[in-house]
């Protein structure tokens, strides 16, 4: 049996690798909601990341505690009002309206993934997740 904590295990030596109860919790990964937004900020390089993140979103919201599900439900939430977004800019491009709303769209949808980001490094939920604007 080792007396020091810091040598190395002799061969065959039973190592009980548990964690300390005592030890202050470490709190939620919030590992994965910064991948989402990452996908969704790449989607404007490659054009499918965002399919990923949001199918992501809805196998992670529901896991965590509640600021971090909210920030699920926003990524969800930012996927499909863009998407709506998208797609009346996309048709009104016929009357060039739509060129200037597609500029708006992308600024949009930047500050929605930055607001994200900086609620999750605070460990906070976003601020109006409910909203259809920022």
């Amino acid at each position: 049996m080792r007396h020091n904590a810091d040598e190395a295990p002799i061969e065959g030596e039973i190592v009980d690798e548990r964690v300390d109860e005592r030890a202050p919790a470490a709190g939620p990964d919030t590992t994965v909601a910064l991948v989402v937004y990452a996908l969704f900020l790449a989607n404007f390089v490659t054009g499918f990341t965002i399919i990923v993140g949001v199918i992501v979103s809805y196998v992670y919201h529901g896991n965590g505690p509640r600021w971090l599900d909210e920030h699920y439900r926003y990524q969800i939430r930012t996927f499909w009002i863009g998407l709506l977004y998208l797609s009346i800019a996309s048709l009104l491009t016929l009357v060039l309206i739509g060129f200037p709303l597609l500029l708006a769209l992308a600024a949009w949808f930047i500050v929605r993934c930055v607001k994200g980001f900086k609620g999750i490094q605070e460990k906070r939920a976003p601020t109006n997740v409910d909203s259809w604007l920022l």
